[in-house]
């Protein structure tokens, strides 16, 4: 076999571990800046969590607020399959308030580095020791399963690390989780911490890592690969400071690298990031791996050639877009290439000769050059120019748009518009003017089925009366998808614009 460094292969024996998925999300998403979770919404997590397969969901801290004691325990109701845990400080009524949520597991926490021990709890090293094995036995005597976390276990003292570990670990502790609290580990490290604990005191263990100097999924992984057998992840990798190890990184990382098994269902990855970047607020940069916009975008014109002709030429080929929920894209700019020009026509059933190939992909470049995008739209404008045809069908033409909204009244509005030469007239609520008017939109069209992948505003220029940019990404039923923009100082009118581009783009697909 040809010997390459792009994928290390791994024994039969290793690529039969089987690694358990423990999802922080709901608790640690609290702890990112600015970010607070409704306990409905936490929910609505919760239950997308458990279709994507988390082996256990760590449902909040119910002795911070009565609204994460409610949530906790109204998510230890719902019936999930993952196992429910709450988090507690070594106190006993913090534990009686995991208790009282009924959940499957309970997850103590103390400090044992000394920095921690001496600046948070003030205790010694003996009464930190006591603390950490009276709570693991009241659990137990409880009946619940136990997680305990040295907490900084990273900057703790190893001999003591250890003794801690095999404290509770005859008290009948389950697992040991093992935090890098303030993300200091590098992986060498890491692999040298956790095999090293893992040949002294012989149990199962877990992993919390941060990701304060970038390398909390590498740290994971390399803990699994020393010999834990549990790793905690949070969606996108949010938390505090500069969060945790991201979900879909690791668990894609773990399966396609090294072969090993999870029950995480990875075709629901992106679904469940964008679910929990809607809830939270916090914005994925387009280069997120795995999930991110870009993560199977090509706009290089050798990069979409040995695409087309291949995926793998320029994708990893051990993951595919398919696999985690995603769609290749060819996104058209000054880089595009004459086969992703060609290929994005042939979608919209437009066929140019080379010549007037050749034209159309001069001028994307030349839109490209002035430092905008080109959308769907854009090309086909480009196209119907060059071919000497009329633009994007419109199906669709705009008369009227009305908007009423108000603290004390529904969003409500009222769109007029031609449909295929036909004057109709529709209204529609929302959460906001703007789904509102979007809403208006999609009646009007009737039976005809849209689905809104992707939806940005930006503004242009600053100040109150700034003009708003908007990007809309829009899928037809027969999974084809578009993207259009318009930019309007009004953002209902931007918004509603940018819905009808490409509604029309999609009926000149058809």
């Amino acid at each position: 076999m040809k010997k390459t460094w792009g994928v290390v292969f791994y024994t039969p024996e290793r690529k039969n571990k089987t690694v358990t998925i423990f999802d922080t999300t709901l608790r640690d998403g609290e702890q990112t800046p600015g970010v607070t979770i409704p306990v409905e919404k936490k929910i609505e997590i919760a239950y997308q969590l458990d279709k994507l397969g988390v082996d256990a969901i760590e449902a909040g801290f119910p002795i911070s607020s009565p609204g994460d004691k409610e949530a906790v325990k109204r998510i230890a109701g719902l019936g999930l399959s993952s196992d429910i845990c709450g988090l507690a400080r070594s106190v006993i009524k913090d534990i009686d308030a995991c208790i009282d949520c009924d959940v499957d597991m309970i997850h103590a926490f103390i400090p044992t580095s000394d920095i921690q021990r001496e600046h948070t709890i003030r205790k010694t090293r003996e009464e930190t020791l006591s603390a950490a094995v009276d709570v693991v036995d009241y659990i137990k005597s409880h009946g619940f399963k136990c997680m305990f976390s040295p907490m900084d276990a990273t900057r703790t003292d190893f001999d003591y690390l250890v003794q801690v570990s095999k404290a509770v670990k005859n008290t009948g502790c389950d697992i040991v989780n093992i935090p890098d609290t303030v993300g200091v580990m590098v992986p060498t490290a890491t692999y040298k911490l956790v095999q090293e604990l893992c040949q002294q005191v012989d149990m199962k263990y877990d992993v919390h890592c941060h990701n304060d100097f970038g390398l909390a999924n590498a740290n994971s992984i390399t803990a699994i690969e020393a010999g834990a057998s549990q790793v905690q992840v949070t969606v996108n990798g949010i938390g505090e400071r500069a969060g945790n190890a991201s979900l879909a990184e690791v668990v894609m990382a773990l399966t396609s690298i090294y072969g090993y098994k999870t029950n995480i269902k990875t075709e629901y990855l992106t679904e469940t990031s964008r679910l929990v970047e809607r809830i939270t607020g916090v914005k994925m940069p387009p280069t997120i791996p795995i999930v991110g916009d870009n993560a199977f975008s090509h706009e290089s014109g050798i990069h979409t050639q040995g695409v087309l002709e291949k995926s793998a030429t320029f994708e990893p080929g051990i993951m595919t877009p398919e696999m985690v929920g995603q769609k290749r894209r060819i996104v058209l700019g000054k880089h595009a290439g004459k086969h992703a020009v060609l290929k994005n026509l042939e979608n919209a059933g437009i066929v140019p000769n080379d010549e007037q190939l050749q034209e159309i992909l001069a001028k994307i470049k030349e839109i490209g050059d002035r430092g905008k995008t080109v959308t769907d739209a854009d090309l086909y404008v480009v196209a119907s120019i060059v071919l000497g045809k009329r633009g994007i069908d419109e199906a669709i033409k705009l008369n009227e748009v009305s908007v009423m909204t108000g603290n004390r009244v529904t969003p409500t509005a009222v769109i007029r518009a031609d449909i295929n030469g036909k004057e109709m007239i529709a209204a529609g609520t929302g959460v906001g003017p703007v789904d509102a008017a979007l809403g208006a939109v999609e009646k009007i069209v009737g039976d005809t089925k849209f689905k809104v992948q992707d939806f940005s505003i930006e503004a242009i220029s600053g100040g109150a009366d700034s003009l708003a940019k908007v990007t809309i990404t829009l899928e037809n039923e027969k999974g084809k998808t578009v993207t259009a923009k318009s930019a309007n100082a009004d953002i209902v009118m931007a918004s509603v614009e940018a819905l009808v581009n490409a509604m029309n783009a999609l009926f000149t697909m058809d």
